[in-house]
């Protein structure tokens, strides 16, 4: 298979050849390479020229980067749509669409900051209307920017608005199914209407919505917080048949864990979520920056060890 005919299958909950892997980002490009992913604010007053060779030179380095850590879904992350689209085109030409492409598309309210939260509360209880209509204005919005997205050849969307803590979602599983599940499905429907594939992200405790995230149809779920005591055998025991799976190798143990702890939670996810297909192998956030790289390479080496079905 090649990596995007990997992707397509567990995305679809189907058995490929062996384990697709991504990351939602991969911020150790440097460590890797010796090189940064260009950034939009970058191509600031640069010429037509001049952003069109940044742009060629950024797409080489992904392609570098990613087949170097042998993903099946290249994100494309850091640039406006415009920008992302043009890269997207050139990845495609460069790989004769090898690879299934990534962008962040959600429209759904996340978790508000400190600043905001008072004003979310009281507008659920005020203004509930006017919420609503908020929220209908930003699934639009981004329904037709996905559409784009999938049009030029960007095949997948990440939806990353945050609903949970580790306690739990922000939102009582009433108020969500009121102002966030209706319209994650429409922008998860608009996807796999323009022919794309929706994955649903969220960090933290992401049980007591669990039904709710499932009932919007997205292809797959990622993360599978396990720092929020969200266990992928469990997910996979109540939603395996329904939905692909993205995740939940620990992300803490790889900044603080012993090397045997990392590869236990390795081990656990392959272990767990493999059976059957329908799983995308991937940390439970990103390789962040700061983390060392030979850690997130050790959790590369298990998934290799495993990874044929």
């Amino acid at each position: 298979m090649t990596p995007k005919q990997r992707a397509v299958t567990a995305l679809n909950r189907g058995i490929p050849d062996e384990i697709p892997t991504f990351e939602l980002e991969f911020q150790l490009s440097y460590e890797l390479v010796g090189k940064e992913f260009l950034r939009q604010e970058q191509l600031e007053n640069m010429s037509k020229k001049e952003k069109d060779i940044a742009l060629h030179e950024n797409a080489e380095l992904m392609v570098e980067v990613y087949e170097k850590l042998d993903y099946s879904i290249i994100p494309i992350h850091y640039l406006w749509l415009d920008e992302a689209i043009k890269t997207a085109k050139i990845i495609n030409r460069m790989t004769n669409d090898r690879y299934l492409l990534i962008r962040h598309g959600d429209g759904t309210f996340s978790i508000p900051d400190g600043n905001e939260m008072y004003e979310f509360s009281y507008r659920i209880a005020d203004d509930p209307k006017g919420l609503l209509e908020q929220a209908e204005k930003m699934a639009a919005n981004v329904i037709e920017r996905n559409k784009r997205a999938i049009d030029a050849g960007i095949g997948s969307i990440m939806l990353c608005s945050d609903y949970c803590y580790n306690s739990g979602p922000f939102l009582s599983p009433y108020h969500f199914s009121v102002f966030i599940t209706p319209f994650l499905a429409r922008i998860i429907k608009g996807i796999r209407d323009a022919g794309g594939y929706a994955i649903k992200h969220t960090d933290g405790n992401i049980m007591p919505i669990l039904d709710q995230l499932i009932e919007a149809n997205p292809h797959a779920l990622h993360s599978l917080d396990p720092m929020a005591g969200v266990d992928i055998a469990e997910v996979k025991r109540i939603a395996g048949d329904k939905v692909c799976l993205i995740g939940n190798v620990n992300c803490a143990l790889l900044q603080t864990g012993t090397d045997e702890e990392v590869i236990e939670s390795a081990k656990y996810c392959l272990t767990h979520a493999k059976p059957n297909g329908g799983y995308i192998y991937s940390t439970s956030n990103v390789p962040f920056k700061g983390l060392p790289l030979e850690r997130y390479l050790l959790i590369l080496d298990v998934w290799k060890q495993y990874k044929k079905y």
